[in-house]
């Protein structure tokens, strides 16, 4: 078993369809024979769980609490996957000790044998707890929508990801474009404007996802499009999207792994 692969879907702002692709690729990802965990790292406004129908009796914040387990804890999605739920107006974890830094990261790195992916659906803005996400994952992957506000947020997370985190690379998604061609001339857009600001950031075209009647419906009903209505434009994209990513290089050994991420992580502190 090598290093897990952790991958951050983030995005500058809410509601361009950041938590439906962190969701969609997990499914994805568990349907290409990939063990998958889905983390809800929206500490202050949890939904992954809501998007795929679940109904967890325990969360992320009742294990730092000591009232339960890891195995209270994870839920089993659709192909197979695990998922972590967080609580929605809950910060015990913006005041996590040393002792439970160090017990979530031996609760966590104990499922690392049984993994090959964890893809970790953050908040959405500038905070700490976004930034950090990000930094601890070795990709991210932002989402972005054809929209002044939306391409505007997205470079201003890029830059403070850049000059106040060291990230040097960052994947980019298109949502809700009308073809591939509106697609193309978005993450277009975003790059030129980084390449005006920022020299030390690698901007790479992840794909985009047309927008599909049958993903607001595969939401309405809080199941996965790729599952749901596998047939369907935006299934068939993000499907796409996570044969490219099934495809990326493990971390080399040492720099990867759920324990590497949640030390890198817990070490920061996660402001809710």
């Amino acid at each position: 078993q090598g290093p897990v692969r952790t991958i951050a879907v983030t995005g500058g702002k809410g509601g361009v369809g950041k938590s439906s692709l962190a969701v969609n690729l997990a499914v994805a990802l568990g349907g290409l024979g990939q063990r998958t965990l889905l983390l809800d790292a929206d500490l202050g406004l949890a939904n992954v769980d809501v998007l795929l129908g679940l109904q967890p009796t325990a969360t992320l914040a009742d294990l730092v609490a000591g009232q339960c387990d890891i195995s209270d804890i994870l839920l089993e999605g659709p192909n197979g996957i695990l998922v972590v739920p967080a609580a929605s107006g809950r910060r015990q974890m913006a005041a996590l000790s040393t002792a439970e830094h160090i017990g979530l990261v031996n609760v966590i790195s104990t499922l690392e044998n049984d993994l090959d992916v964890m893809v970790v659906d953050t908040a959405a803005g500038l905070s700490d707890s976004v930034l950090t996400f990000c930094q601890a994952s070795q990709e991210v992957v932002l989402v972005v929508c054809d929209e002044p506000a939306s391409i505007t947020d997205a470079y201003a997370l890029i830059k403070v990801l850049v000059r106040e985190r060291g990230v040097v690379r960052v994947q980019v998604v298109a949502n809700m474009v009308r073809d591939s061609n509106e697609g193309r001339a978005l993450y277009n857009k975003l790059v030129r404007v980084c390449e005006r600001f920022l020299t030390d950031i690698s901007l790479n075209y992840l794909g985009c996802i047309p927008q599909d009647d049958w993903l607001r419906l595969a939401v309405q009903r809080q199941q996965p499009v790729v599952k749901a209505y596998p047939a369907s434009p935006s299934a068939r994209a993000i499907c796409e999207i996570a044969n490219q990513t099934a495809r990326w290089h493990a971390p080399e050994t040492g720099r990867g792994g759920v324990e590497f991420f949640f030390e890198r992580l817990l070490t920061r502190g996660v402001p809710a």
